[in-house]
């Protein structure tokens, strides 16, 4: 007899959800975003002054990096909790965390007011962030997947992933609107706190949203068979989740991590790396840098949703591909097209760019989901993620600028970006097609892990369910 915590969810609950999913994913995602934006035009003047503006470039890029550093450390924590106590209460911490790192971002004193402690309170600041948003993303995908209809899981799960263009829109949008209306003087005084303090506003508004949504039935249903096991005193002591997915899913890691190369990479070189190089080499300026991210980031939420659906139909793996080989020839253009320096060509060349980088990450949220057991799953999705973010996201702004400041051309940036996508190729390479895959199954079998790993899996997984904290 079905439990009642395996109904499937109503289409209204089901919107619900994903709204609370795709709000909380777009403040978090705007938090982490406004960062960035804001390294490459202000902080390193406010809080690396005694530098020349390539190098203090680098050194704001580089406390940019140290939130991509946190990330990992975030996944375990969230992964581990949300294994044991649920989705949605790591979520309202990771949104808390998140608000209130950027919030006190927007009070920071500036190195002029207290020297060489402004960027170590940043540096500090940020990777509170880079902590909240690497528990983040794993269980806002995470809580969709488990609701959703798995018909077109591609679809709902990558309303999440919308919140990132989402975010990246909403921060570019607001830098764009305060850059338009006030001086450069304004806004490297006082205007640059605006969107960090509006960021309190918002989480508020998303816990409001978050708060009333339903913990992901899958997770009760297993959480359910775990207490029965236990009051039968048939379940044995349980392995951290960390653990079982080295041991029992450590390929499927492998995959995640090789996928998220070309899709984290491109990512950051096309939207925070591009604030740099078409101001500084193309001789554009920072008003038309961001107004071309502002279009494009529209574009490349409205595009998601139907990478996702097309994910549901011919496969995860098939759309990750389309993705992952078309950055790779897209990127001598991409600089060919910014380096004329006209608007249209810009507009162009980023729209194309996050066109395609769409087309792996609409369906990474299904696929990733669909690698890993219900009882290890926050921590395995999360873990494959987050661990690859430090060698792929992290750098990347950081290892574009000092190649620019090196070779004064675009061509090896071109090359790092299509490296990371050769990458992403052998790692889709290696994976199986995970879109039928039940996520109700204790072990499901598919993605990269074998018929025998799988087995042993199950017989694992059903030792490792009774929840301790």
């Amino acid at each position: 007899m079905a439990s009642a915590a395996s109904a499937p969810p109503t289409p209204s609950n089901l919107k619900r959800i994903v709204a609370a999913s795709l709000i909380g994913t777009t403040i978090e995602w705007y938090d982490f975003f406004l960062y960035g934006s804001a390294a490459a035009l202000v902080f390193n003047k406010l809080f690396f002054p005694e530098s020349d503006p390539l190098v203090g470039t680098l050194l704001s890029f580089l406390t940019y990096a140290v939130g991509f550093a946190a990330r990992p450390i975030g996944a375990l924590v969230f992964g581990h909790y949300g294994d044991r106590l649920g989705r949605k209460k790591l979520l309202v911490l990771s949104l808390l965390m998140m608000g209130g790192a950027t919030f006190a971002i927007g009070l920071l004193p500036t190195h002029a007011t207290i020297g060489s402690a402004a960027p170590v309170l940043l540096t500090a600041l940020r990777l509170v962030q880079g902590f909240a948003l690497g528990g983040e993303w794993g269980g806002a995908v995470l809580l969709v997947s488990e609701h959703g209809d798995a018909e077109r899981r591609g679809f709902w799960a990558s309303w999440p992933q919308t919140g990132a263009p989402a975010g990246q829109l909403l921060a570019t949008g607001v830098l764009a609107f305060l850059t338009a209306v006030l001086s450069d003087a304004a806004f490297g005084s006082w205007g640059w706190r605006i969107p960090f303090l509006l960021s309190g506003v918002l989480v508020i508004v998303g816990l409001w949203i978050r708060l009333s949504v339903d913990e992901s039935p899958v997770f009760r249903q297993a959480l359910e068979r775990a207490e029965a096991r236990k009051a039968e005193a048939t379940a044995v002591a349980e392995r951290m989740p960390l653990v079982a997915v080295v041991k029992h899913h450590w390929r499927d890691v492998l995959v995640a991590m090789g996928a998220r190369m070309a899709e984290n990479i491109s990512y950051y070189v096309i939207t925070a790396f591009i604030l740099v190089y078409a101001t500084v080499s193309a001789g554009v300026s920072k008003q038309t840098a961001l107004n071309a991210v502002l279009i494009a980031s529209a574009i490349h939420f409205a595009v998601i949703p139907a990478w996702g659906t097309l994910s549901d139909r011919i496969g995860r793996r098939p759309v990750y591909l389309i993705g992952a080989a078309g950055v790779a020839l897209w990127m001598f253009p991409f600089f060919a097209l910014i380096d004329t320096g006209g608007f249209g060509a810009l507009l162009l060349a980023v729209t194309v760019g996050l066109v395609l980088h769409g087309a792996m990450y609409a369906p990474q949220a299904a696929f990733f989901s669909e690698m890993f057991a219900t009882r290890m799953r926050y921590s395995g999705a999360s873990i494959g993620a987050q661990f690859a973010s430090v060698a792929a996201g992290a750098p990347a702004p950081l290892i574009a600028t000092a190649l620019l400041d090196a070779y004064g051309t675009s061509v090896p940036i071109a090359l790092y970006v299509i490296a990371a996508s050769l990458l992403t190729v052998v790692a889709l390479a290696a994976a199986k097609e995970t879109r039928h895959r039940d996520l109700t199954d204790v072990a499901p079998s598919g993605g990269t892990t074998g018929p025998v790993e799988a087995r042993k899996a199950q017989k694992a997984q059903k030792t490792e369910e009774a929840p301790t904290v």
